[in-house]
């Protein structure tokens, strides 16, 4: 923030010896150390209650955005869902059940040949 250097740090101790004295200058430095502790305080509430409005701003934004989607939601319109898909509730198997959809064909067990059951037509599906 400031940049002082070794120079200029010593010519304000030369500075403040002379005119404070030698004889205050500790009484000196403990009211300045006292006044920049406060000032430090001050600055600290200032800023935390800054970054308070800001988080606040930032929630009501995301508040409002996820109004937006449950309307669009509840209208039936996905188009802003990035592609997700809603699944019913009753097609999503619970922990521990089986699922409560019909398998596809392609789960289902191979039909027989016609040269295994004896030279007949496979059976109907």
């Amino acid at each position: 923030m400031f940049d002082v250097g070794a120079s200029e740090l010593l010519l304000t101790v030369i500075v403040a010896i002379v005119v404070i004295g030698p004889k205050d200058l500790p009484l000196a430095l403990r009211t300045a150390g006292r006044w920049i502790g406060k000032i430090r305080r001050v600055s600290g509430h200032f800023r935390a209650g800054i970054e308070t409005m800001i988080r606040e701003a930032e929630l009501a934004e995301l508040e409002k955005e996820w109004k937006e989607r449950n309307a669009r939601i509840m209208a039936g319109d996905h188009a802003g869902d990035h592609g997700a898909q809603m699944v019913p509730l009753d097609l999503v198997p619970e922990a521990g059940a089986e699922a409560r959809v019909a398998p596809t064909p392609a789960q289902s067990p191979p039909a027989p040949s016609s040269n295994e059951d004896g030279g007949g037509p496979p059976p109907p599906p």
